[in-house]
């Protein structure tokens, strides 16, 4: 996916997060206590603070969080945390929180989070990647890094050709790119001052491909439109073809190989926690479930961890 179509699939999916997240606050059928932070809205007597905000934005999976960095994406979250708060108030006066489903689900989902948090501070304690690590898969796959030329640029993306030009003019007149863009962007990139990393042809959409490889460095351009809304663009850099440095691909590195370190240490555990264990498992109950036939079969040996793939190039 092309990265700046992103930035609409980011915000719905920014909503749709918020909606369905777990709020431990107060869900309109049971009296409010006192709450941390200021009062950022009011929901038919229930309040939303900060921390409540705070919290939410926290739970966010990583690639969301700058997204609700930006002045829009914090407006649709609040907005959405509004929407959900009136759901769970018209939920409990339809008695749907005292419903037995409900009691069933809450007891698997504990369970579950029990696991995952037990999970989680066991496999991050003993899944460690040393930097030698890195280093040896970068120098065993550096064929895995090599990019075409690249160039580096920075975006303030706003909804209005008035907005764009509004923003030109103060750039024009000594405003500084970075602070204007986390100000006014409504793209994700806003966080980091409208950063958008290096990239090649075929990266962006032709429109803001065009007009940024026509820049010089430190150049800005004139007011770009695109299917997303309008663009001012800073190139910020530029550099040949070649091999990617160490450094800038040592997080993607780790990414790639973390998955097969941690099933490694979830094996373990396994094979721990089972030694001192006194299990009886009854096949004939278990391959009658669900109408299964036919004579039991030993246990399937384990998956071999799967080789980690080499980071995607930008």
């Amino acid at each position: 996916m092309k990265a700046i179509a992103s930035a609409k699939i980011i915000t719905s999916a920014l909503c749709i997060t918020a909606l369905f997240g777990c709020q431990k606050g107060p869900s309109g059928s049971t009296p409010e206590t006192k709450k941390e932070g200021q009062v950022v809205a009011e929901v038919n007597g229930t309040t939303i603070t900060t921390a409540d905000f705070n919290r939410e934005l926290k739970n966010l999976p990583e690639y969301l969080k700058s997204m609700a960095a930006t002045p829009q994406g914090r407006k649709e979250m609040m907005d959405t945390m509004v929407i959900r708060e009136l759901i769970l108030q018209q939920a409990a006066k339809d008695g749907v929180d005292k419903s037995p489903e409900i009691a069933d689900k809450l007891e698997d989902l504990k369970k579950r989070l029990i696991v995952e948090a037990f999970l989680k501070k066991k496999v991050e304690t003993d899944a460690k990647v040393s930097d030698d690590d890195l280093k040896k898969f970068y120098e065993q796959n550096k064929d895995k890094f090599k990019t075409g030329d690249q160039i580096r640029a920075s975006h303030i993306l706003v909804k209005t050709e008035k907005e764009a030009k509004d923003i030109l003019a103060q750039l024009k007149a000594g405003g500084k790119f970075e602070e204007l863009a986390k100000k006014n962007s409504v793209d994700s990139s806003a966080a980091q001052g409208g950063d958008l990393g290096w990239f090649g042809k075929g990266s962006m959409v032709p429109a803001f491909e065009k007009a940024a490889m026509a820049l010089k460095e430190g150049q800005i351009s004139d007011v770009v439109k695109s299917d997303f809304g309008y663009h001012i663009i800073k190139l910020t850099g530029k550099r040949p073809a070649g091999i990617r440095p160490f450094e800038e691909v040592k997080d993607q590195i780790k990414a790639a190989i973390m998955p097969s370190k941690q099933q490694e240490i979830f094996q373990k555990i396994k094979e721990e926690l089972k030694k001192g264990a006194k299990i009886s498992i009854k096949e004939d109950v278990l391959n009658s479930i669900g109408g299964a036939k036919g004579e039991s079969k030993p246990d399937a040996a384990p998956a071999a961890p799967a080789a980690p793939a080499a980071p995607e190039k930008k």
